[in-house]
Order: C-alpha cells, then structure tokens, then sequence
C-alpha cells in the first residue's frame, strides 16, 4: 500500500535539508510515538550516511515491536533533495519511504512517499503509518518554525 503526504515548512529549504540528514532528527520527529535505538552499529552517527542501520523499535517508547533495518541511500532528483530509507523488518517485508523537500512558490515543500508490504497485516501497518507520518509533519512543522527563528536543530 502507498501513503503519499505533504506539507509546507516554514524554514528554507537549505534548513530543512540539513535537519533531515542529522540522524537526531528521527528521534525528534517521532517523539513521543515511535522511540528508534540504534542496534549496529551500537551509536548514532551525527549524520546519515548510505548504508544499513539496524534499530530496536518502542510504540510509546515501551511496547516493543522488533528491529528494523533502516537502508539509506539519496537518490538524485531533478526537483530537489531526495533521502530514501528502503528499510524492512521481521514483521513487514517492504517499508520504502521517500522524503522529498523541494522549493514551492518560494516556500519549502516536505513530502514522505511511504510504499508498505506486510502480508496479511498490510492495512494495519499502513493504518499506523497514517497516523505516524502525519505526526512526523506536525513535529516537522514545529521544528522548522524553530530553525526558521534561529534556534538549533533539535532541543
């Protein structure tokens, strides 16, 4: 199943590039619904880099689900700034999200293109990303309006 979502950032789109390639972000973004633990390598790097990362995953940062490999890579786009995380995990097969950020009638445009397979839970996994990325864009929303003002990247 495909999820498409996006909205309008109130920071530049230099800003907004630069946050989405820290890995702090992730934690930040998914607070407090999602809570990500680095498994391999055993710390985060400052930045993402091209490769696999296998992370421990909480719901509410106490029901365990498992790990999942987050799978980088930043594929070119005649538009703007690309990152791809092709990850996938014991319980779904395919979790293939894209974040686009591009400049937009001189605003900043964030989409998450998420693609998921799952088997039979499919439309329960895809249920829960719906309200999962639409979470990640109201903390994205409040996020750039704090780079926008100065502030740092996360608190």
């Amino acid at each position: 199943m495909q999820l498409d979502l996006s909205t309008y950032l109130d920071c530049s789109v230099e800003q907004a590039i630069a946050a989405v390639k820290t890995t702090k972000l992730l934690g930040f973004v998914a607070h407090p619904l999602v809570r990500f633990t680095p498994i391999d390598p055993a710390a985060w790097p400052l930045r993402w880099i091209e490769g696999t990362y296998r992370v421990g995953v909480r719901i509410l940062g106490v029901l365990p689900l498992g790990w999942q490999a987050i799978v980088i890579s930043y594929p070119t786009s005649p538009d703007g700034f690309c990152l791809r995380d092709n990850g996938h995990s014991a319980l779904v097969r395919v979790w293939d999200h894209t974040i686009s950020i591009t400049p937009r009638a001189g605003r900043t445009r964030y989409t998450d293109s998420v693609r998921i397979e799952a088997g039979l839970v499919t439309l329960p996994v895809w249920l829960f990303a719906q309200v999962f990325y639409r979470h990640r864009q109201r903390r994205w929303r409040l996020l750039a309006r704090r780079l926008a003002q100065g502030e740092r990247l996360v608190p």
